[in-house]
């Protein structure tokens, strides 16, 4: 009996434990809470193929291969890469395309915490657009109507040189290397100062940034007529190409380097930014310059002069009113004075532009009608070079324009005994003194003016000390809407390869000099 009520008593406490008195079941956690994005959810002007998007959690967060796989864009782009670490959710896109909105989408319960029971994260829809080029107003139908030199000079904006680019040449006569030892193909010659061929991605990263114009200097005499070099041995031991200009025969342009030329102008024509097209280092101090201030030399070159422009001129006229011509670079007397010379030499200046001028008008067709620049003696902005220059009689009103060139202080902007490394108050008063004769003797006589060349030519100052020279000019030339395009610098060497800025401080500088002070 007492077994049975041992077993009976068991079978109760038993009955009791295994019966409906068990915990409750926890209650589910919160799912990880999105705080933020970076960037921001609806960011415009994305101005890349990739993007990277970061969602940040309020706790550590995890997601699984499974999971990224959901994780999707629309629009064409590709997630590329996922990775969950700490709070942050990276989320890497491809594929992006200009002037695009997209959608990134991360579904419901896709990310997850390290908590138990968690419930399961909401559904992100992250939207983004990239950037959108503004709309290239097309020109209008009849070329008489196009702008006139002054509304161009306002629309141009800010401005870029490709230099040492297809201005590249051997540059004196005893020492004619690309023409004696390089096949002598225009990637010879383009390259041939340390720069890549140039390529329309790099002319898209200067609009992207908020450039507008890019000057476009070549260098013509390569590839005019027959070149022919002899080589010898030199007093150093080494060989040199040496040229006898006497022998230099026949005017037509090579067509294979007018055909880079003009893929190079197309470049920038494509993107809806004003080029400048000119002949560069035929002129200048080099023993290859043919060009000269020079009465004698001006009559033995100039049907020569001439023939190069209407060759250029014919080519190139069917192009656009973005498109102008910029007679010649810095031509100097035959002593290779620089600033101001003689009043000789600088009525030959107005000789030879007086023969573009006639001579581009001639060919016809839109270049009658295109905007041409015209430079003064050296394209100096001292006073006596700016006073004895003089517009050309045209036959039309109001497509003519001036341009120089500035690089101050000396001190500053170039390697000198006494280096200027500061760009400090007095440096700011000169550039204004400079910017305010330009509008003396040009802009306020009804002159548009371009300044074709600035900036500092050493290696030797810092960038921000070089992004308060661009300021001070950019701003001083604003008053007068005179366009201003750095020489070089911003990107070079490699960088142009990729491409990528070199000086991105100094390019950002720039814009906002010119967005802050333009009218």
């Amino acid at each position: 009996m007492k077994n049975v009520l041992w077993v009976l008593i068991v079978c109760s406490v038993l009955a009791v434990s295994c019966g409906g008195n068990s915990e409750p079941e926890p209650e589910s956690l919160p799912a990880p809470s999105l705080v933020s994005t970076s960037p921001a959810d609806g960011v415009t002007g994305i101005d890349d193929s990739v993007l990277s998007v970061v969602f940040t959690f309020d706790q550590n967060i995890k997601c699984s291969a499974s999971a990224q796989s959901r994780i999707s864009i629309d629009g064409g782009a590709r997630v590329d890469k996922v990775d969950a670490y700490s709070t942050d959710l990276t989320v890497s896109v491809s594929g992006l395309t200009e002037g695009s909105s997209y959608v990134l989408t991360i579904p419901e319960g896709t990310v997850e915490g390290f908590r138990k029971n968690q419930e399961a994260t909401a559904a992100v829809s992250f939207r983004f657009s990239t950037w959108m080029p503004d709309p290239v107003p097309a020109d209008p139908a009849d070329p008489a109507d196009w702008e006139k030199a002054s509304a161009a000079a306002t629309h141009m904006g800010v401005g870029w040189n490709l230099g040492n680019t297809l201005d590249s040449n051997s540059g004196a006569i005893d020492n004619m290397w690309i023409e004696a030892f390089t096949s002598r193909s225009t990637s010879d010659y383009e390259t041939a100062w340390g720069q890549p061929v140039a390529t329309r991605e790099l002319i898209h990263m200067f609009k992207k940034a908020g450039f507008n114009a890019i000057r476009v200097p070549v260098t013509w005499y390569p590839h005019m007529g027959v070149v022919s070099v002899t080589t010898k041995q030199g007093s150093d031991g080494e060989w040199h190409g040496y040229w006898d200009m006497s022998t230099w025969k026949g005017y037509d342009v090579d067509p294979a380097w007018m055909a880079r030329v003009k893929e190079v102008v197309g470049y920038v024509l494509d993107e809806g930014m004003y080029c400048i097209l000119n002949v560069h280092h035929d002129t200048g101090s080099a023993t290859t310059g043919w060009l000269r201030a020079d009465r004698q030399v001006y009559e033995s070159v100039r049907e020569r002069f001439c023939s190069l422009w209407n060759q250029i001129a014919t080519e190139f006229e069917p192009c656009g009113q973005r498109l102008l011509f910029e007679s010649f670079n810095e031509m100097l007397d035959t002593k290779g004075t620089w600033n101001w010379s003689t009043a000789e030499a600088h009525e030959v200046i107005n000789m030879y532009n007086a023969d573009f001028v006639a001579t581009v008008r001639a060919t016809g067709g839109k270049n009658a009608y295109r905007n041409l620049i015209l430079n003064t003696y050296a394209a100096s902005s001292a006073k006596e070079a700016l006073a004895a220059f003089r517009l050309p009689e045209d036959k039309v009103e109001g497509h003519l324009m001036a341009e120089v060139h500035s690089y101050a202080p000396y001190r500053f902007a170039f390697d000198t005994d006494r280096p200027q490394e500061v760009f400090d108050a007095s440096c700011d008063s000169e550039v204004r003194g400079i910017i305010d004769d330009l509008n003396t003797y040009f802009v306020s006589k009804g002159i548009p003016c371009v300044l074709g060349e600035y900036g500092a030519d050493t290696s030797k100052r810092s960038e921000g000390e070089l992004a308060k020279q661009a300021t001070c000019y950019l701003s001083a030339a604003a008053k007068y809407n005179i366009p201003c395009f750095y020489w070089m610098g911003l990107s070079n060497g490699d960088d142009r390869k990729v491409p990528q800025w070199t000086k991105t401080a100094l390019k950002d500088a720039i814009v906002k000099a010119y967005k802050d002070n333009k009218k």
